[in-house]
């Protein structure tokens, strides 16, 4: 196995055409190149140069050799260049998975900001649910992932973000609940829109009641935030959403809180990335961004 370095001066004597510019390109003296020369030639058994007053030029035993490693540098240094770039973040990629409702509300605002910050990184954004964010990011198809929490996963580190309350939303048409203070056998009466069963928001709101000892069974089951919040407001029934999602909604009046007679816990959202596994610079950035 022969030393890079011995590549590395062959390559400048060889470019320059010279023992001296050699040594001057690479910050070292000329004997020390010559010797790096003749080290290369010993190896090989060949002759790769032919010296005279002028200079060295290559015999056709170091043409093969330099045809060779001058596309090795070229690449080396190309990948040097890439190296710093990324460094530098010029360029790159940040890979985040999470459900809409958490771009939409929470991570959105700190994307545009990254953004602006630095614009030559590709965003990637892969939506799912959390045990889908969870394979998404086990995988190695996104960088980090944002779920509520908890999560609990040897193999993931978590980094706690917001905390969010959740709350029973009524449009108009139950207009005769407002202020009043419901008990949860007297809310289960009503019709109830939930998100779907595998979701984290609908696994913590069905181990509340099971815990006061009720049973919630929706009436319709949804996919999105934004199909919640339609739904309620239309008067199809009594929806389980974010509250700071919905501050528009309750600001304008088309929705109003449900008041009840317990109080409902918060839920926690955090930043997954693989533990013992190095983030990329964009990824790091992002995260500081965050915190």
């Amino acid at each position: 196995m022969i030393n890079y370095e011995l590549y590395k001066v062959f390559y400048w004597a060889a470019k320059t055409g010279s023992l001296s510019m050699a040594a001057k390109s690479l910050f070292i003296t000329q004997p020390s190149v010559s010797h790096a020369i003749k080290q290369l030639e010993i190896s090989f058994g060949l002759t790769l140069f032919y010296r005279n007053s002028k200079g060295v030029t290559l015999t056709p035993e170091g043409v093969t050799l330099y045809s060779y490693i001058e596309k090795s540098q070229i690449l080396i240094s190309l990948a040097e260049e890439k190296m710093a770039s990324l460094k530098n973040l010029d360029s790159g990629e940040l890979r985040i998975g999470g459900s809409d409702s958490l771009f939409k509300h929470y991570i959105l605002p700190y994307l545009e900001s990254y953004h602006q910050k630095h614009p030559s990184i590709k965003l990637h954004l892969n939506h799912g649910t959390t045990p889908e964010t969870i394979a998404f990011l086990k995988e190695g198809k996104i960088d980090l992932g944002v779920a509520r929490l908890p999560i609990v996963d040897s193999q993931i580190e978590v980094m706690k973000g917001i905390e969010l309350q959740d709350c029973f939303v009524a449009g108009p048409r139950y207009a005769e609940l407002k202020g009043k203070v419901l008990s949860l056998e007297r809310l289960l009466q009503y019709p109830i829109i939930l998100f779907s069963r595998n979701s984290r928001v609908r696994m913590a709101i069905t181990e509340l009641f099971t815990s006061y000892g009720y049973q919630i069974k929706p009436e319709i089951e949804v996919g999105s935030v934004d199909l919640l919040i339609e739904l309620a407001s239309k008067g199809l029934g009594i929806s389980y959403v974010t509250k700071e999602f919905i501050s528009k909604e309750l600001d304008e009046g088309s929705l109003f809180e449900i008041q009840l007679d317990i109080k409902m816990p918060p839920s926690q959202v955090g930043f997954m990335i693989m533990r013992n596994m190095p983030l990329s610079n964009a990824a790091s950035k992002f995260i500081e961004l965050v915190k």
